[in-house]
């Protein structure tokens, strides 16, 4: 991704970063073609898996059922339209810029461009804050769930899309349609500063705004959930050594008394349920995968306008766009992730594809005349013809049964 072009108070141009120049070639304006192919061929299969990856989450989203579906549901949704946001508003004119080398459309089209490209980071970054956020609320401050979960989670998002679209909104006064160099009449989409210090200034705040506050309050929240978990290992272990009623008490019935040992104390790290465990797990997961992807990255950019002797020849021109190419990926490898984490998503879309009624059919078929044998075979047991003592034992199955629950 071209982040600026300089222009200083002077009014001379100087090349953006990263620059198309091939380092020495004889024509000024040129560009390394192997590099480029190689970022065009990487930038069309990101795109190509991100779209697929992500529009495949959404359809297993859709095809979930209303009671299977939860709160992070919500989150993993948006998360993937920030993530087609970036796929189709960043990647793809971004390999459009590539294969024709300049910029072709008009002045006003090079402002939205550069706007949407950014707006899709800036998404992509705040919606993970923001599911984040809801981890730890859930984790640190439970009871806070009780209070209209759903109407907070909307708020937040919407705040997260919101806040993403105005802070991209400087794009449009920064780039703009012009020459490459006065008098060349080559033109491209390049961002221009009054000032010398302009490049420093715009890099560091996209710098500080998309990667480095996010990944802040990222960590700041995982601290905290990580540190209520171990404390709450620690405070709740030694009770449950203790025992499971008062002495001089009768003992309780031993079906209960088995379903008492079972039940987990409440509070414990088991109360916290394996599934808020496996959110937790998986959203850390997606803030590592976002971190080394776009670390790289964030990392050039910034040496490039703080060093006071930085040239793009091209080596760094290497380097620039190959940590271009790996941010990019985090689009791609996000639904993944999530399909990792909630095998049911894929299951219920593969499950629903016409291709696979068939077999779902045939299953259900086996099924049925599986439980019609288990019920025949039940119901010969009951029989008149059975002893008195199997039927005695039967009774006592079931009513084991009924305290099961006890221990869930």
């Amino acid at each position: 991704m071209r982040f600026a072009g300089n222009e200083s108070q002077e009014g001379s141009a100087e090349p953006p970063w990263p620059s198309n120049a091939s380092g020495g070639g004889e024509d000024r304006f040129g560009r390394n073609e192997e590099l480029a192919r190689l970022e065009v061929a990487v930038l069309a299969l990101t795109f190509v898996l991100a779209v697929l990856g992500n529009a495949l989450v959404l359809l297993a989203l859709g095809r979930t059922p209303r009671r299977k579906a939860s709160r992070m549901h919500r989150f993993i949704r948006h998360l993937s339209l920030a993530d087609l946001a970036v796929a189709f508003f960043q990647v793809l004119p971004q390999l459009c810029w590539e294969v024709t080398h300049r910029f072709h459309g008009p002045d006003g089209l090079c402002r939205v461009v550069k706007h949407l490209q950014v707006f899709g980071m800036f998404a992509s970054a705040y919606l993970l804050v923001v599911m984040t956020a809801d981890r730890y609320i859930a984790v640190c401050h439970p009871l806070k769930t009780l209070q209209r979960p759903s109407r907070r989670s909307r708020w937040m998002i919407a705040g997260a899309w919101a806040l993403s679209f105005v802070l991209s909104t400087p794009q449009y006064f920064i780039f703009s349609l012009s020459e490459v160099e006065r008098g060349s009449e080559v033109y491209d989409c390049w961002a221009h500063f009054v000032m010398p210090w302009g490049p420093r200034a715009y890099i560091t705040w996209v710098t500080g705004s998309i990667f480095v506050a996010p990944v802040l309050v990222l960590a700041t929240c995982y601290g905290f959930i990580c540190f209520r978990i171990w404390s709450n290992a620690r405070r709740k272990a030694p009770r449950r050594r203790g025992p499971l009623f008062l002495p001089g008490q009768p003992p309780p019935p031993p079906a209960l008394r088995k379903g008492l040992r079972l039940a987990p104390c409440v509070g414990s790290v088991k109360n916290f349920s394996r599934a808020k465990i496996r959110t937790v797990k998986m959203t850390f997961v997606i803030v590592s995968a976002y971190i080394v992807c776009w670390a790289p990255f964030f990392t050039v950019q910034m040496r490039s306008v703080w060093e006071d002797h930085a040239s793009w020849v091209e080596s760094e021109d290497i380097l620039i766009t190959v940590t271009a190419l790996l941010a990019s990926l985090n689009s791609c490898c996000n639904p993944w992730i999530y399909m990792f984490f909630s095998g049911h998503l894929l299951q219920d879309f593969i499950q629903s594809l016409l291709c696979c009624r068939k077999m779902k059919q045939k299953l259900n078929k086996e099924d049925s005349e599986s439980y019609s044998r288990k019920q025949t075979s039940y119901t010969n047991s009951r029989s008149p013809t059975n002893s008195l003592d199997t039927w005695t034992e039967s009774q006592h199955f079931s009513q084991s049964i009924k305290f099961m629950p006890v221990s869930s």
